[in-house]
């Protein structure tokens, strides 16, 4: 199972040739490729042909969708946020925080070609996928 960011989902839809995004093509049917309803806005909200938008949709909406946060993952999130801090490591996105910490807790490799998902991998146990 492999959980794949809006980073590479955005390269994948738009045919951007990435270590990450053939990675996702290569594990597609293969393996099982979840997706977090977060990541699924941010992927969705990005089209503006509302053909590609119904094609991705579809895509999208076909794989596993995961709730990411809920109390106790907001929790985890903002102490994963704070050890960071402390460390004097500033992450820019709160999704990134979620997103990290549910594949930490979950035991889910994230596969993202987005580099604010480095510090986790360094510092808090997150697998890359890649």
């Amino acid at each position: 199972m492999v959980l794949a960011d809006s980073s590479v989902w955005i390269d994948f839809f738009n045919g951007v040739r990435s270590t990450e995004a053939d990675k996702l093509n290569e594990v597609l049917g293969l393996e099982e490729v979840i997706i977090g309803d977060l990541i699924l806005t941010e992927i969705l909200q990005g089209f503006r042909s509302d053909s590609d938008y119904k094609v991705a949709k579809e895509i999208l909406t076909s794989l596993s969708v995961h709730e990411l946060l809920g109390q106790e993952m907001a929790i985890k999130s903002a102490n994963n946020l704070r050890k960071l801090r402390k460390k004097g490591i500033i992450i820019r996105k709160t999704a990134d925080v979620i997103i990290a910490t549910y594949c930490i807790e979950n035991k889910i490799p994230l596969l993202f070609s987005d580099k604010d998902f480095l510090p986790f991998v360094d510092n808090l146990r997150l697998k890359s996928a890649c």
